[in-house]
């Protein structure tokens, strides 16, 4: 990388799925689905967050209901269709 460019880390995909991994927890009825769906608990969760498969399901899951995937849109101020992209980088391994 050329000492002048800049890395915007907002937009890496890792970062955005470990934005949205606090976005989930920190919402009672997302946190708690997400964890009944995976079977997850909250300290396999905690053990996990770096883990980009975990990340990607986590989008995955998201994405699956519209609205909520536009609130959380609205609530990292990014595009729903750049959470979208994120998640399909996490799950082919190219965080």
């Amino acid at each position: 990388m050329h000492p002048n460019q800049s890395v915007n880390a907002f937009n890496d995909p890792f970062v955005i799925g470990l934005r949205l991994l606090a976005h989930v927890v920190a919402d009672d009825d997302l946190g708690s689905r997400f964890l009944a769906l995976t079977g997850l608990s909250a300290d396999d969760l905690r053990a996990r967050a770096d883990d980009p498969g975990v990340l990607a399901a986590l989008i995955e899951f998201v994405a699956a209901r519209e609205s909520d995937l536009v609130a959380a849109a609205d609530a990292l101020a990014l595009r729903p269709q750049t959470i979208v992209a994120a998640g399909d980088a996490l799950a082919g391994g190219r965080a």
